[in-house]
């Protein structure tokens, strides 16, 4: 089977306009370089960071709006059609649950494939896509032989209304899990199935945004640290500079006066 049309590429810097709801007939592979990509499927959103590989399946109604208005958001992604994708697993039909893998080694796979597609060389793209569908298989099953439930988005979506109303409040869960009623452990699993990020960092990345929306050229930065219940100022300046990309300082002198 020729790869030519069977397999594609696309290498985007820095989007910042949101994607509407679409889908490809292919498997969306997508390596985050640098920024946080939200995914909004039917009954799931995933917030993916950067050094992680995100996937929607062949046929999936998705979108893929800013995570933040001012977060930009790097990546490169492998469309893979559902015939390679089987031609590569001897006839297996598969779909993925895993919609956010972060694996270093499957990385580097992803790397070494898409360098081989970029340079047109296909034997050594056979042998890398070969490579990267192995380490990739484990995260799927045989879509003609299991079933699974997922679960809903709107599960979640009065907790998520609360935590944004009340953003500047101090968040404990054990409370959110109280809220949903549900030990800590299960609603942690639930809310990272649905987000793919923790109850808590899932916060901390909402105060970060929101903190950030009103920052101005005069503004006391750490008055705004103190406002949203970060500990210090060293806490709010490592959060901000993990979900912004940049320090609170810096991101404060760039703003014109």
């Amino acid at each position: 089977m020729s790869l030519t049309n069977e397999i594609s590429f696309i290498s985007v810097e820095n989007q910042n306009q949101d994607f509407p709801r679409h889908f490809h007939e292919t498997f969306c592979i997508s390596l985050i370089r640098s920024g946080i990509e939200k995914l909004e499927l039917e009954n799931q959103f995933l917030y993916s960071q950067e050094n992680c590989i995100s996937i929607t399946n062949p046929f999936e109604v998705h979108s893929n709006p800013l995570a933040d208005n001012d977060t930009n958001v790097s990546f490169d992604t492998l469309y893979v059609s559902p015939e390679l994708m089987a031609h590569m697993l001897k006839g297996k039909h598969i779909e993925f649950l895993d919609r956010q893998i972060r694996n270093n080694d499957l990385n580097q796979t992803f790397i070494q494939l898409l360098n081989s597609l970029k340079s047109g060389a296909n034997h050594s793209s056979e042998y890398a896509l070969t490579d990267f569908i192995h380490r990739l298989q484990p995260h799927a099953y045989n879509s003609r032989n299991e079933k699974t439930s997922g679960f809903r988005s709107d599960y979640l979506s009065e907790l998520i209304h609360y935590i944004e109303d009340h953003i500047e409040d101090k968040f404990y869960l054990e409370e959110l899990a109280k809220m949903m009623h549900l030990n800590k452990f299960g609603f942690s699993k639930k809310f990272k199935a649905l987000t793919g990020m923790s109850p808590m960092s899932y916060v901390l990345m909402k105060k970060v945004f929101s903190a950030k929306s009103e920052i101005r050229p005069d503004s006391d930065l750490t008055d705004i640290a103190y406002a949203y219940n970060f500990t210090d100022m060293a806490h709010f300046s490592h959060s901000f500079k993990k979900y912004v990309g940049l320090s609170p300082k810096l991101y404060r002198d760039r703003i014109e006066r």
